[in-house]
């Protein structure tokens, strides 16, 4: 079996995510794992220690990251060299590949040379996979943190932006998630009794609060300690999301936080719209083209396809499975993607 499976790895800031590929291409497992790596490195050993007592033994891996951008490195540079250091001590380098914004792959030494094209490339992986399956499309994958929109056509990436600052400019790259974002970043107030209220500029609350509140958050995607290291209940999101409006949980009744999560999820998803519809605006793309959803936002990707008009479709359902649980792979496209691609790879050379 070892010598047949590859193992895709997306270190993340805030989670690990794997996939197991054999031979033949398909997913066997998709897995994610909570890894606060603003914590310090030994919080990615252990998340990387679950991830492989979890999956099948393999003999390649593939690797992208996220993970070089938190605040534990001084710099980028720091952060991949770091990271790839940490994954060695786990896995052989020697028969590891890196996944570059050039879409190619590097040696693990050569990734650290070239640490600005390892940088923040799990989008493209993803994208890349997209086009090789689906002619034209808008791929929008909303995961905890942040949300990835990547146009395809005629079954090539044609994104304007592939750092992180540019495509924070262009608006490819939304830092808005299902899970993590903070309630004061993703609204500047908010109506209740009556009235419009500015939300407190404080860590009271996150969006898994607003999505535990409307009944849309997905069975195991809030892997990290609530913003009050508190209860992960309705009754303890509404007691948090009311601190955002100066009020005690128990000063109205639980329709009334109901409505204003509900309130908070729209703010959020026009605000992915937006910049939908100026990436759309400038692509030349074919009118109602598919969008391709993936991350733990599925669920929003699928109200952004019914307001822009086009068809749903979803990440899961481009890739072949052995058994592996659709919303799994979906939610790990950039690990599943890597995977699929270093195989690609080796078996053209």
């Amino acid at each position: 079996m070892r010598a047949e499976t590859t193992l895709g790895w997306d270190l993340g800031g805030a989670h690990l995510k794997v996939a197991a590929v054999d031979a033949s291409g398909r997913v066997q497992t998709a897995l994610q794992f909570a890894c606060p790596l603003w914590q310090g490195l030994p919080e990615l050993d252990r998340a990387l220690q679950l991830a492989l007592a979890h999956s099948p033994e393999a003999r390649w891996h593939a690797v992208t990251m996220t993970g070089e951008l938190v605040d534990l490195f001084r710099d980028r540079a720091a952060g991949v060299a770091a990271l790839i250091s940490r994954f060695g001590a786990h896995v052989p380098l020697e028969r590891t590949l890196v996944f570059a914004s050039d879409g190619r792959f590097l040696s693990a030494a050569q990734a650290v040379k070239k640490s600005d094209a390892v940088a923040s490339a799990n989008w493209l992986a993803s994208a890349a996979l997209v086009a090789q399956r689906v002619s034209d499309a808008l791929f929008v994958d909303i995961g905890s943190t942040t949300t990835d929109i990547v146009p395809i056509c005629a079954n090539a990436v044609r994104a304007e932006g592939t750092t992180d600052a540019e495509r924070l400019a262009c608006e490819e790259l939304v830092y808005t998630g299902v899970v993590r974002t903070p309630i004061m970043a993703l609204a500047d107030r908010i109506p209740f009794a009556g009235t419009w209220i500015e939300p407190m500029a404080e860590y009271f609350a996150t969006t898994a609060d607003v999505y535990r509140l409307t009944g849309e958050l997905p069975v195991g995607a809030d892997q990290l300690p609530a913003a009050d290291n508190g209860d992960k209940t309705v009754r303890a999101s509404a007691r948090r999301l009311a601190r955002m409006v100066g009020r005690d949980g128990e000063s109205a009744s639980p329709p009334a936080w109901r409505q204003c999560a509900r309130y908070l999820a729209d703010v959020q998803l026009w605000r992915v719209q937006q910049a939908c519809e100026r990436v759309l605006s400038r692509s030349g793309m074919p009118s109602r083209v598919s969008v391709i959803g993936a991350g733990a936002g599925r669920f929003v990707v699928k109200k952004l396809a019914l307001r822009l008009g086009c068809r749903y479709r979803d990440f899961g359902e481009l890739i072949h499975r052995a058994g592996s649980d659709r919303e799994w792979v979906a939610s790990c496209a950039p690990a599943v993607a890597v995977a699929l691609l270093a195989q690609q790879r080796r078996k053209k050379r």
